[in-house]
Order: structure tokens, then sequence, then C-alpha cells
């Protein structure tokens, strides 16, 4: 990927993914919008909206609600893309979690006016790994903590704690891994109170600290990412691909038939 220039933002475009509000946009300004927001510490959340994200708008409204508000909601996810191109917008990318946050980071190795990063989500052991592997690779990338939270919630004090900790870090971008749609709805939940970019990125921690293998890249470009994972994991994510995909599937059609 090109360096990143900086310059003027582009003017926000959305359009409906199964009732979703999803942005029409490229890496460059995916990018150029989280490192323009971050160096001015707003606090925004962006989700990252993959089939399954998208159909559980569909039947959870809280949930319709969080994506609705998002500062930027990217089309990851080979099926997004795919409709997202049939609806009219021709040239539009898979903008995942994953490969996000790993081009954030180099971006921010290439130059030092790119904000701090805080990690949080996933586990301890997780985040020990991510964390040597981000520092061999950006060894200029300024990483200002890192937390594993419990799998239960929260206590008030335990969550006052850790707001003033991320805000006291100086992270510019949060990078949330927690899961669909916890780590959304936590996102949003965090709006006003965190002074940073919170992006969901899933299971991009896991991935490149390792501890789940990636798919290759010819399943990625060819949108067979999903096969991988459930073949990987086939008792956790069955239902997720083919019940909810089978939805999606079924719900795009009929979007494309009203649209024509």
């Amino acid at each position: 990927m090109s360096e990143i220039i900086d310059k003027p933002l582009v003017a926000r475009k959305t359009t409906s993914v199964l009732g979703a509000s999803i942005d029409v946009l490229d890496w460059d300004t995916a990018l150029q919008r989280i490192k323009r927001w971050s160096s001015r510490r707003e606090s925004r959340y962006i989700c990252i909206c993959n089939a399954h994200s998208v159909v559980t708008t569909t039947n959870d409204p809280a949930f319709y609600d969080v994506v609705k508000n998002a500062d930027m909601a990217t089309s990851d996810g080979a099926p997004v893309a795919w409709l997202m191109r049939k609806m009219g917008f021709y040239n539009q990318q898979r903008i995942n979690g994953p490969d996000l946050m790993w081009k954030y980071c180099t971006e921010a190795n290439r130059s030092g006016d790119w904000p701090s990063i805080y990690l949080y989500g996933s586990s301890e052991d997780t985040l020990r790994i991510l964390l040597l592997k981000l520092s061999s690779s950006f060894p200029a990338l300024k990483i200002v903590g890192a937390y594993s939270p419990p799998f239960r919630a929260l206590a008030e004090q335990e969550e006052q704690e850790i707001i003033s900790s991320i805000n006291a870090s100086g992270a510019g971008v949060v990078w949330v891994s927690l899961g669909c749609p916890k780590q959304e709805k936590w996102m949003a939940a965090h709006r006003g109170k965190i002074n940073a970019v919170m992006v969901g990125v899933g299971a991009a921690f896991d991935y490149h600290a390792g501890t789940i293998v990636r798919a290759p890249l010819w399943m990625q470009h060819s949108g067979l990412e999903w096969l991988h994972r459930l073949c990987s994991e086939p008792r956790r994510l069955w239902k997720r691909y083919f019940v909810t995909n089978t939805i999606f599937v079924i719900k795009a059609i009929s979007q494309l038939i009203h649209k024509n």
C-alpha cells in the first residue's frame, strides 16, 4: 500500500445493506479518517461489518442502532462488498478488521505523526504474544497500553479505572477485540467517555498473534475466508456461517429485486 497522504476528507457516503448503513469508501479514505480523528483525540467508534453483523442488525434493534450511529461502518466480508458492488458501487473494496489494523500499524511505523494505539480485548496470553509481534514488526509503533477484560461484566469502579487508564495513556486509537456484537455495543457505550477512536476488529488479535491461523491469501481474495474459519472451528461457527450466510443471501436477493 502506498503512503497515505494527508488531504481533505471526502464527504461521507453510505448505502443500505439489508437495512444497515455501510460506508462507501476505499482503504485510503478509511485510514485517513482514523488518522484525522485520532490525532484530535475525538471520541468515535468504527464498526467492521460482515454478513453476520449485517444480518444481526435485522433481528437485534439495539445492535441496529449501534451500527446506524457508528462514525464509520466498513464492508468487512466478501458478501457485503459484493452486494454493494451489485447496488452500483462498482469499486467497493472489502475493508476488513485484521487488515485495517495491520495497515494502520504499517503507516504509524513509517511516519511518526500517526497516533499511538491501545489494545483492548482477547486473552492475556494472546495479548502477550501480540505485543511481541507488533513490537517486532513495527519498532516505531507507539503502543501505550493493553488490557484483557474478564468475561464477566466489569464493576462500576473497574469500568471507571479502565476508562481513566485508556485516557491517561494518550492513545489515539483503541483496537477492540471482543467479538460481535459485544465489541460494537461496548464501543457505542463508551463513545463520549473514551477520548480515542475505537475500532472493533473481531479476531484480529488472534490472527496477528498467530493463535488462530488466518486463511491463505487466495481464499481471502476469493471470498472464501469464511470457509477456512468454519473448517477451523466448526462446532462454534457452523450456525453463524450456514444459517446466517443463507439468510444474508436470501435478503440480498430480495434487496436486488426490489432495487430493480
